[in-house]
Protein backbone atom coordinates (compact mmCIF):
# COMPACT_ATOMS: atom_id res chain seq x y z
CA UNK A 1 0.00 0.00 0.00
CA UNK A 2 1.24 3.47 -0.92
CA UNK A 3 1.39 5.40 2.36
CA UNK A 4 1.02 8.68 0.46
CA UNK A 5 -2.53 7.70 -0.46
CA UNK A 6 -5.34 8.21 2.08
CA UNK A 7 -6.44 5.14 4.01
CA UNK A 8 -10.21 5.27 3.74
CA UNK A 9 -11.78 1.86 4.30
CA UNK A 10 -11.64 -0.64 7.15
CA UNK A 11 -9.91 -3.12 4.88
CA UNK A 12 -7.23 -0.56 3.99
CA UNK A 13 -6.78 0.43 7.62
CA UNK A 14 -6.46 -3.21 8.64
CA UNK A 15 -3.91 -3.93 5.92
CA UNK A 16 -1.74 -0.98 6.98
CA UNK A 17 -2.02 -1.86 10.67
CA UNK A 18 -1.18 -5.51 10.02
CA UNK A 19 1.94 -4.59 8.09
CA UNK A 20 3.08 -1.78 10.37
CA UNK A 21 2.73 -3.84 13.54
CA UNK A 22 4.72 -6.66 11.93
CA UNK A 23 7.47 -4.14 11.17
CA UNK A 24 7.47 -2.84 14.73
CA UNK A 25 7.21 -6.24 16.40
CA UNK A 26 8.68 -8.96 14.19
CA UNK A 27 9.00 -11.18 17.26
CA UNK A 28 5.96 -11.91 19.44
CA UNK A 29 7.10 -13.47 22.72
CA UNK A 30 4.30 -14.49 25.09
CA UNK A 31 4.31 -11.90 27.91
CA UNK A 32 3.39 -14.41 30.62
CA UNK A 33 6.16 -16.74 31.75
CA UNK A 34 5.12 -20.39 31.52
CA UNK A 35 6.49 -23.82 30.72
CA UNK A 36 3.43 -25.69 29.45
CA UNK A 37 -0.30 -25.37 28.81
CA UNK A 38 -1.17 -25.76 32.49
CA UNK A 39 1.17 -23.05 33.77
CA UNK A 40 0.01 -20.77 30.95
CA UNK A 41 -3.64 -21.38 31.88
CA UNK A 42 -2.99 -20.49 35.51
CA UNK A 43 -0.90 -17.45 34.59
CA UNK A 44 -3.61 -16.11 32.28
CA UNK A 45 -6.20 -16.63 35.01
CA UNK A 46 -4.01 -14.67 37.42
CA UNK A 47 -3.59 -11.83 34.89
CA UNK A 48 -7.24 -10.75 35.17
CA UNK A 49 -7.16 -7.16 36.47
CA UNK A 50 -3.43 -7.54 37.06
CA UNK A 51 -0.32 -6.72 35.05
CA UNK A 52 1.68 -9.43 33.34
CA UNK A 53 4.77 -8.10 35.10
CA UNK A 54 3.27 -8.74 38.51
CA UNK A 55 2.01 -12.16 37.50
CA UNK A 56 5.53 -13.08 36.39
CA UNK A 57 6.84 -12.04 39.80
CA UNK A 58 4.25 -14.16 41.62
CA UNK A 59 4.14 -17.37 39.57
CA UNK A 60 7.63 -18.65 40.48
CA UNK A 61 6.45 -18.76 44.12
CA UNK A 62 3.27 -20.55 43.07
CA UNK A 63 5.17 -23.08 40.96
CA UNK A 64 7.38 -23.75 43.98
CA UNK A 65 4.21 -25.03 45.66
CA UNK A 66 2.95 -26.91 42.61
CA UNK A 67 3.36 -26.60 38.85
CA UNK A 68 1.00 -29.33 37.68
CA UNK A 69 -2.67 -30.20 38.29
CA UNK A 70 -2.03 -33.27 40.45
CA UNK A 71 0.18 -31.42 42.92
CA UNK A 72 -1.87 -28.20 42.87
CA UNK A 73 -5.04 -30.13 43.67
CA UNK A 74 -3.44 -31.14 46.97
CA UNK A 75 -2.48 -27.62 48.02
CA UNK A 76 -4.97 -25.97 50.42
CA UNK A 77 -6.84 -23.05 48.86
CA UNK A 78 -5.69 -20.78 51.68
CA UNK A 79 -2.07 -21.53 50.85
CA UNK A 80 -2.62 -20.76 47.15
CA UNK A 81 -4.38 -17.54 48.10
CA UNK A 82 -1.52 -16.41 50.33
CA UNK A 83 0.95 -16.76 47.47
CA UNK A 84 -1.15 -15.08 44.77
CA UNK A 85 -2.47 -12.22 46.93
CA UNK A 86 -0.36 -9.58 45.09
CA UNK A 87 -2.30 -10.36 41.89
CA UNK A 88 -5.60 -9.19 43.37
CA UNK A 89 -8.93 -11.03 43.57
CA UNK A 90 -7.00 -13.74 45.38
CA UNK A 91 -9.96 -15.51 47.04
CA UNK A 92 -11.72 -16.10 43.71
CA UNK A 93 -8.53 -16.90 41.82
CA UNK A 94 -7.28 -19.35 44.46
CA UNK A 95 -10.59 -21.25 44.42
CA UNK A 96 -10.51 -21.31 40.62
CA UNK A 97 -6.92 -22.60 40.45
CA UNK A 98 -7.69 -25.34 42.97
CA UNK A 99 -10.98 -26.21 41.31
CA UNK A 100 -9.71 -26.36 37.74
CA UNK A 101 -6.71 -28.44 38.83
CA UNK A 102 -9.03 -31.02 40.38
CA UNK A 103 -11.26 -31.07 37.29
CA UNK A 104 -8.27 -31.55 35.01
CA UNK A 105 -7.37 -34.65 37.01
CA UNK A 106 -10.94 -35.94 37.23
CA UNK A 107 -12.13 -35.23 33.69
CA UNK A 108 -9.09 -34.74 31.44
CA UNK A 109 -6.38 -37.09 32.63
CA UNK A 110 -4.39 -34.21 34.07
CA UNK A 111 -4.10 -32.49 30.68
CA UNK A 112 -5.40 -29.07 29.65
CA UNK A 113 -8.21 -29.67 27.11
CA UNK A 114 -7.88 -28.29 23.61
CA UNK A 115 -11.44 -27.16 22.91
CA UNK A 116 -13.25 -23.97 23.84
CA UNK A 117 -16.26 -25.66 25.50
CA UNK A 118 -14.03 -27.81 27.72
CA UNK A 119 -11.76 -24.91 28.66
CA UNK A 120 -14.65 -22.55 29.38
CA UNK A 121 -16.25 -25.19 31.61
CA UNK A 122 -13.29 -24.88 34.00
CA UNK A 123 -13.62 -22.56 37.04
CA UNK A 124 -12.40 -19.04 36.39
CA UNK A 125 -11.87 -19.62 32.66
CA UNK A 126 -13.82 -17.30 30.39
CA UNK A 127 -13.68 -16.93 26.64
CA UNK A 128 -10.68 -14.57 26.63
CA UNK A 129 -8.62 -16.88 28.84
CA UNK A 130 -9.59 -19.87 26.73
CA UNK A 131 -8.64 -17.95 23.57
CA UNK A 132 -5.18 -17.13 24.92
CA UNK A 133 -4.56 -20.78 25.83
CA UNK A 134 -5.84 -22.02 22.48
CA UNK A 135 -3.61 -19.53 20.65
CA UNK A 136 -0.43 -19.65 22.67
CA UNK A 137 -0.40 -23.21 23.98
CA UNK A 138 -2.00 -25.06 21.07
CA UNK A 139 -1.43 -22.78 18.06
CA UNK A 140 -5.14 -22.45 17.26
CA UNK A 141 -5.76 -19.12 15.45
CA UNK A 142 -7.52 -16.87 17.97
CA UNK A 143 -8.03 -13.19 18.72
CA UNK A 144 -8.30 -12.84 22.51
CA UNK A 145 -9.66 -9.34 23.13
CA UNK A 146 -8.24 -7.62 26.20
CA UNK A 147 -8.60 -3.98 27.21
CA UNK A 148 -5.75 -2.86 24.92
CA UNK A 149 -7.19 -4.57 21.85
CA UNK A 150 -10.73 -3.38 22.59
CA UNK A 151 -9.46 0.21 22.96
CA UNK A 152 -7.23 0.27 19.90
CA UNK A 153 -9.74 -1.41 17.61
CA UNK A 154 -12.12 1.46 18.37
CA UNK A 155 -9.49 4.16 17.94
CA UNK A 156 -8.49 2.65 14.59
CA UNK A 157 -12.14 2.46 13.46
CA UNK A 158 -12.05 -1.30 13.01
CA UNK A 159 -15.11 -1.85 15.22
CA UNK A 160 -17.88 0.14 16.87
CA UNK A 161 -16.75 -1.07 20.28
CA UNK A 162 -20.22 -2.28 21.22
CA UNK A 163 -18.67 -5.07 23.29
CA UNK A 164 -15.61 -7.33 23.29
CA UNK A 165 -17.52 -10.07 21.48
CA UNK A 166 -18.28 -7.73 18.59
CA UNK A 167 -14.69 -6.47 18.54
CA UNK A 168 -13.43 -10.05 18.25
CA UNK A 169 -15.80 -10.79 15.35
CA UNK A 170 -14.85 -7.60 13.52
CA UNK A 171 -11.12 -8.20 13.85
CA UNK A 172 -11.45 -11.79 12.67
CA UNK A 173 -13.28 -10.58 9.58
CA UNK A 174 -10.63 -7.96 8.77
CA UNK A 175 -7.35 -9.80 9.33
CA UNK A 176 -6.03 -13.03 7.76
CA UNK A 177 -6.62 -16.03 9.99
CA UNK A 178 -2.96 -17.03 9.82
CA UNK A 179 -2.00 -13.65 11.33
CA UNK A 180 -4.36 -13.72 14.33
CA UNK A 181 -2.04 -15.19 16.95
CA UNK A 182 0.82 -12.80 16.28
CA UNK A 183 -1.55 -9.90 15.64
CA UNK A 184 -3.24 -9.96 19.02
CA UNK A 185 0.14 -9.85 20.78
CA UNK A 186 1.37 -7.06 18.51
CA UNK A 187 -1.69 -4.94 19.25
CA UNK A 188 -1.13 -5.49 22.98
CA UNK A 189 2.53 -4.49 22.70
CA UNK A 190 1.63 -1.36 20.72
CA UNK A 191 -1.16 -0.47 23.14
CA UNK A 192 1.23 -0.68 26.07
CA UNK A 193 4.04 1.27 24.43
CA UNK A 194 2.45 3.83 22.10
CA UNK A 195 -1.34 3.95 22.18
CA UNK A 196 -1.88 3.86 25.93
CA UNK A 197 -5.15 4.64 27.66
CA UNK A 198 -3.89 8.03 28.84
CA UNK A 199 -1.06 8.76 26.44
CA UNK A 200 -3.15 8.67 23.27
CA UNK A 201 -6.77 9.59 22.66
CA UNK A 202 -6.91 8.54 19.04
CA UNK A 203 -4.99 11.56 17.74
CA UNK A 204 -1.45 11.12 19.08
CA UNK A 205 0.30 7.86 18.16
CA UNK A 206 1.66 7.02 14.71
CA UNK A 207 -1.01 4.48 13.75
CA UNK A 208 -3.93 6.62 14.97
CA UNK A 209 -2.61 9.63 13.01
CA UNK A 210 -2.10 7.49 9.92
CA UNK A 211 -5.37 5.55 9.78
CA UNK A 212 -7.63 8.39 10.97
CA UNK A 213 -5.70 11.49 9.83
CA UNK A 214 -8.68 13.85 9.84
CA UNK A 215 -9.75 13.21 13.42
CA UNK A 216 -9.85 16.63 15.10
CA UNK A 217 -10.56 15.66 18.67
CA UNK A 218 -9.90 12.76 20.95
CA UNK A 219 -12.39 9.95 21.27
CA UNK A 220 -13.73 8.24 24.35
CA UNK A 221 -13.48 4.51 23.93
CA UNK A 222 -16.27 2.22 25.09
CA UNK A 223 -15.46 -0.28 27.82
Amino acid sequence: MDRSKPICTKVERAAFIDRRLAELYPETPVPLDHTDAYTLLVAVLLSAQCTDKRVNLVTPHLWALADNPADMAKVPVAKIQAVIRPCGLSPQKAKAISGLSKLLIENHGGEVPQTYPELEALPGVGHKTASVVMAQAFGEPSVPVDTHIHRLAQRWKLTNGKNVEQTEKDLKRLFPREHWNALHLRIIFYGREHCTARGCDGTVCEICRTVVPNRKRGIKTKK
